[in-house]
């Protein structure tokens, strides 16, 4: 067993993460879609593209960019992500003796979607604009009762036997604690199918699906049943970025991942994510990652594992 009963809900889930965190391994998977992070050591802002999640946060610090915004969340706090965005994150504050401990929940639409079926209206927010639209990515303190119930979660992984009766519905009480908090907006609409958030969803699935293709705006709209203006609009509300933009990162963050397996390839991996020009490619990529193509994707590789680390919440 790796906590004491009489522990307040964040020393709980503090010792949960240390107990269960793998030595030496930046990201623990314990439970499907559940996952938690240690790092003794704080870390240089790394890029990479996120899926919808939620973060909790036990000790520590982590700063998080998109398109050049920070989000910052610290113990006691949660982050939500609720769209496959590109960002830059980083340790800020861990220490050895008290490192960086974040346990990380996947929003899985379905589950989500399930919840509010059951329990409409209960779930409904009478004071939330129906047209509202949510950010991308939004911190908010995690109340006890949320911290209650994802230290439960974790507390399964020492009893299979139990996780295997009991995880799902540990697991919908996390989301139900998500979707009447402070959030809610943001995590009601990733279950709802015609919500604006899914539909924008549709759009940013397929450039991430065809990032070495030309662009249309107006296929995007379309796709997500939007005007182009108001495909426009929203799209820029949730990323924070134009849909030419976020393909841009994308690309980049796919030439990235080339690099590491193959640095001194620059103009194939340009090519490969769809730049005709190497020189293009090599000036936007320093541009956004700080380096050349070649000595960035070399300092990758002799980092190692610290990028999981940087990226994992």
């Amino acid at each position: 067993m790796c906590f004491n009963q009489g522990m307040d809900a964040l020393a709980r889930l503090r010792e949960l993460i240390t107990c269960h965190a793998g030595v030496g391994v930046p990201r623990t998977f314990l439970l499907p879609g559940v996952s938690v992070i240690c790092s003794p050591t704080t870390t240089e802002p790394l890029g990479d593209v996120t899926e919808p999640t939620v973060a909790i946060v036990a000790q520590g610090a982590k700063e998080t960019a998109l398109n050049g915004r920070t989000y910052t969340y610290s113990a006691g706090q949660f982050v939500i992500t609720s769209l496959e965005l590109p960002v830059a994150g980083h340790v800020v504050l861990a220490s050895p003796d008290e490192p960086f401990l974040a346990v990380v929940l996947k929003l899985r639409a379905e589950k989500i979607a399930a919840l509010l079926l059951e329990t409409a209206p209960a779930a409904t927010d009478p004071s939330t604009p129906a047209d509202a639209m949510p950010t991308g990515i939004a911190v908010s303190d995690a109340s006890p009762a949320l911290l209650d119930a994802i230290g439960r979660l974790l507390a399964l992984v020492d009893t299979p036997r139990d996780a295997a009766a009991l995880a799902d519905g540990v697991e919908r009480e996390v989301l139900w604690r998500l979707i009447t908090g402070p959030q809610g907006m943001t995590v009601r609409q990733i279950g709802l199918a015609d919500s604006r958030l899914a539909l924008l969803g549709r759009a940013i699935r397929w450039i991430r699906g065809h990032y070495d293709q030309t662009l249309r705006v107006e296929e995007l709209a379309a796709l997500a049943t939007m005007s182009v203006s108001s495909f426009h609009r929203h799209f820029r509300a949730v990323t924070s970025m134009t849909p030419i933009q976020y393909q841009k990162q994308i690309r980049l963050h796919e030439a990235r991942t080339r690099l590491v397996a193959k640095p001194e390839d620059v103009a194939g991996a340009g090519f490969a994510v769809g730049y005709d020009s190497p020189s293009q490619f090599s000036r936007e990529y320093r541009r956004m990652f700080g380096l050349p193509p070649a000595r960035d994707a070399m300092r990758l590789r002799d980092t190692g594992g610290d990028e999981d680390t940087a990226l994992a919440a």
